[in-house]
Parts: C-alpha cells; sequence; structure tokens
C-alpha cells in the first residue's frame, strides 16, 4: 500500500514558511529584485558533473528541466537588470542520498560591482541573520576562509593545479579509501573534498573555499596572478556544502573554449550530449556586466538549521513518495 502521507513534520513545512520569509526580507532591505524565469529550456548545461531531467511533450517536443535557473538569469543581467535574485524548484539527475533528492529548491541571487569573496561574506551575512530570527534555530559559530590549493597543500600534501588522477588515486588509498569506477583528476578532487577534507570542517561553524581549479570553474573567471585558478567559492555549514558562487566570467570567447573541453569530457565518459543553450552565448557575447553569483540550497540550509541529519526530514514528499 502506497504511503501517501508527508515525510516532515508539521514543524519543519512551518520553518521553511519562515524561512522563506526570512530570505525575500533579507533581499528587500538590499534593494535586490525577485525575479522568475522558465523551469522547462530547450538547452542544458554541459557540465559533466550535471545531468538534466528531459521532458517530453505529447507531440514529441523535448525540453530540459532546469539545474538551476543561471542561464536566464546572466540573459537578464546582459539585458540591464539590476541586482536580482531567484527561489526556485530545480532538477538534477543522479542525485539521492540523506543529502539529496532530485527535485530541491535553490536560492540563487547576483549582485554588481562583487567579486567572489565579497558575495561569500554576503552568504555568510544571510545565514547569521537567519539563524537568529527562530531562537530555537541552529546558529554557527564563526566563519573561517581558505583557498582550495592550501587545503590540498597542507592537508594532503598536493598541488591541485598540477596533480594528475593517478597520484591522487595513491593519496585516497593513503587516507584509506577507495572508489567504484575510473575517475579523472576532477572526480578525484571532489572525492576527496567530500571524503576526506570536509568531514574535517569544524561542524558549527562556516568554512568558505575560494578559488578552485579553473577545470571545476567553466562560468568563473581566472583569478589574476594565480594561473589554473578560477574565482569560484564555496560554502560549507560543518561538513555539508551549502553554496556555490563565481566572480563571474565575462568573455565569451573563454567560455565556448571550456565548453567545448566540457563537451568531450562527456563525450568521453558516454555521458548523455543535450544540446547547448544558444540563449548564454548570444548573452555573453551581448556583455555581461561586471558581477558575481551564488546558488544556495534551501533544503540542505533548513536542515543545519533545524539540526536535522537528512533531507526527507525538512521535504513533505521527497522523489520515493513524489
Amino acid at each position: 500500500m502506497s504511503d501517501w502521507r508527508p515525510c516532515a513534520p508539521a514543524a519543519a513545512r512551518s520553518a521553511r514558511a519562515r524561512l522563506l520569509m526570512g530570505l525575500r526580507a533579507f533581499f528587500a532591505a538590499r534593494g535586490v529584485l525577485e525575479v522568475e524565469t522558465p523551469i522547462l529550456s530547450q538547452g542544458a548545461p554541459q557540465d559533466p558533473m550535471l545531468e538534466s531531467w528531459v521532458a517530453e511533450a505529447p507531440d514529441g517536443a523535448r525540453g530540459y528541466l532546469q539545474t538551476s535557473p543561471e542561464y536566464p538569469m546572466k540573459r537578464l543581467l546582459a539585458a540591464g537588470a539590476s541586482d536580482i535574485y531567484q527561489i526556485a524548484r530545480v532538477f538534477r539527475g543522479g542525485e539521492s542520498g540523506p543529502r539529496h533528492n532530485p527535485e530541491f529548491t535553490l536560492l540563487e541571487w547576483y549582485r554588481h560591482g562583487l567579486d567572489h569573496h565579497a558575495l561569500a561574506r554576503e552568504v555568510v551575512a544571510l545565514i547569521g541573520e537567519l539563524a537568529a530570527q527562530t531562537p530555537e534555530w541552529c546558529s554557527p559559530r564563526g566563519c573561517e576562509e581558505v583557498a582550495y590549493a592550501d587545503l590540498f597543500r597542507s592537508t594532503l600534501g598536493v598541488d591541485p593545479a598540477t596533480v594528475d588522477a593517478a597520484e591522487l588515486e595513491q593519496v585516497a588509498a593513503a587516507q584509506g579509501f577507495s572508489v567504484g569506477g575510473e575517475l579523472d583528476r576532477d572526480g578525484w578532487l571532489d572525492a576527496l573534498i567530500s571524503l576526506v577534507l570536509a568531514p574535517d570542517f569544524p561542524p558549527d561553524r562556516l568554512t568558505i573555499l575560494v578559488d578552485y581549479p579553473e577545470s571545476q570553474a567553466v562560468l568563473a573567471r581566472p583569478c589574476p596572478g594565480r594561473p589554473g585558478y578560477a574565482a569560484r567559492f564555496e560554502l560549507y555549514w560543518g561538513a555539508l556544502e551549502l553554496a556555490n558562487g563565481y566572480h563571474e566570467l565575462t568573455d565569451p570567447d573563454l567560455f565556448r573554449q571550456r565548453r567545448e573541453r566540457d563537451i568531450a569530457i562527456r563525450r568521453a565518459r558516454g555521458q548523455p550530449l543535450p544540446p547547448a543553450d544558444p540563449h548564454l552565448e548570444a548573452a555573453l557575447d551581448a556583455g555581461l556586466p561586471d558581477c558575481a553569483g551564488v546558488a544556495l540550497g534551501v533544503d540542505r540550509l533548513l536542515m543545519q538549521l533545524l539540526g536535522r541529519a537528512h533531507i526527507v526530514d525538512v521535504l513533505d514528499f521527497p522523489w520515493p513518495r513524489a
């Protein structure tokens, strides 16, 4: 017999409503405009780390459910929009588990004239204000910023910009773990972050990782004076990744070069190759303003605020009951 009842308790439902109100109040106080863009598009990201859900109409027309609202929001910015944000429903294939649901809520926003360091500080301010609005919610106790390269060098003794996949596999083995299947360099870097480095982040603090390898930041601009690195950050609360942001790439030629590299990776791995979104490329050609953007997982943030370890504790109808 099907269990039709919601997974999350009523208290989590009320907390979600308070959280959404708090998000909107935060941006209203800063003059950031809420926007709404399509969930369904004719193209999809080529990022090898993302898999898009396909939607098909009765007449055979096909589209792609968004993995984030990034592309249409950048089109708005290129068309002259001011600072903007969106609370969106997004879909990603191959994501399920204690911290993942294939459909989830994503908060994304863009700020003119900020770099990724300044935007990361705004994310910290947002989390602090939200945590303080309800006495029974958990609150992080401070924040530390660390460069991605420095973390790998000091903890694992490797330079992530120059190390290869074979060396990283040896590092993983020395740490006592292996993974099923063959990973490339970026796959091993991600695995080491998730399985070795992030679990050691202080559980009651925020950690900001900045300046990622350029191969992992297709839409972030290169870091001045740091060859091989790009202006990307991720923010963690304890071991849980909450947000991913960029000082946005504005060079359309570099975007095309990186996209072709990602397409080659997808082909080599045998991954599906959806059509590229032509509108983003046209928007970059028209001119994206100097800005920084970030995406934050709302469900994961709610988990941390409520002290929950499993995403089903904050979702009424996760995928098995959807």
